[in-house]
């Protein structure tokens, strides 16, 4: 719907619609006094002008963090186990045999293997890989999606531990998480993975102090926004191996420059945003704010209202 369309309603809700403050007003002045915004984060509207028009913010937190966690455990195996190296070297024709006339022809060997282990062997290659088994996650920013990847972390038989100074130590502690500082996460953890807003506060966050104290074996996955990684400061810990490598769903820009040199990087995932959207994520923000609604027309406290954060 456009902007003079939403006039005159008293409840509005939108989904990705940018409503700035010349709109946010005018549908406070013709009667809005619901408005809800079906996203993770209420990104695309004027927080500041609808809490001047004394109107409390639906949205709807975790929508998406089922969907988030699995990506992102998906990506922890992918690094681990150099999956897409692999994968678009035979693409590429990397490590492949001769044509054959008949591939259905083949001798009956029982254990079939890529040959030797030589300097040729894809092993050699890509590399072997790691187990996720027993290794240390940390998780900075413990919310909803955090808290997903912590569980299905712990399930695999990781040893997780969570940097978030808003979420109590008791909270963390709940959920079988260790809290920690953020020193001591990177430190520790040979994988690190981000879930943090962006907020004056956490824009360039994740910096050359950050890659210095991790492992140099130690890998970043990203699937939160790439706004809190100072990008100059990643490129070059790249560069220089201050990290063994990394997991990228996000950028600075996208869809990500053709010429951005992560994407050239053998030691670095790159996916287009993807993430944070399958088919199930729709339903659960339909929920979740068909929830606020009901409670706003009983006239009841509503569970996900947004808090402006400095």
């Amino acid at each position: 719907m456009t902007r003079n369309e939403c006039k005159n309603h008293e409840l509005v809700v939108l989904g990705d619609e940018y409503a700035g403050t010349e709109t946010i007003q005018l549908w406070a002045d013709t009667g809005m006094k619901f408005i809800g915004v079906a996203k993770g984060t209420p990104s695309t509207v004027d927080c500041n002008a609808i809490a001047e028009a004394g109107i409390q913010l639906s949205y709807t937190p975790g929508r998406n963090r089922v969907a988030v966690a699995e990506y992102t455990i998906g990506l922890m195996i992918a690094v681990a186990r150099n999956i897409t190296l692999s994968c678009t070297g035979l693409s590429r024709g990397e490590h492949v045999g001769a044509p054959m006339d008949d591939i259905y022809d083949v001798p009956d060997i029982k254990n079939v293997t890529f040959g030797p282990l030589d300097a040729k062997h894809p092993f050699m290659d890509y590399g072997i890989g790691f187990e996720l088994y027993g290794k240390k996650l940390g998780i900075a920013g413990y919310g909803a999606i955090g808290r997903e990847v912590a569980t299905r972390a712990l399930a695999l038989g990781m040893d997780v531990s969570a940097y978030d100074p808003y979420i109590s130590e008791d909270r963390i502690r709940i959920d079988g998480v260790k809290p920690a500082s953020l020193d001591d996460m990177l430190r520790e953890s040979d994988i690190v993975s981000i879930h943090l807003p962006v907020l004056p506060s956490t824009k360039g966050m994740v910096n050359r102090e950050w890659f210095q104290k991790m492992k140099p074996t130690a890998y970043l996955i990203n699937t939160a926004r790439a706004a809190v990684i100072d990008q100059k400061d990643f490129v070059e810990a790249l560069l220089d191996k201050r990290i063994a490598g990394a997991a990228l769903d996000v950028y600075w820009k996208e869809p990500v420059p053709a010429n951005h040199p992560v994407l050239k990087m053998r030691n670095v995932i790159c996916t287009p945003h993807m993430a944070g959207l399958t088919t199930d994520v729709d339903s659960w923000s339909g929920v979740m704010m068909g929830e606020e609604i009901l409670a706003y027309l009983k006239n009841e406290p509503r569970k996900y209202i947004w808090k402006i954060r400095s």
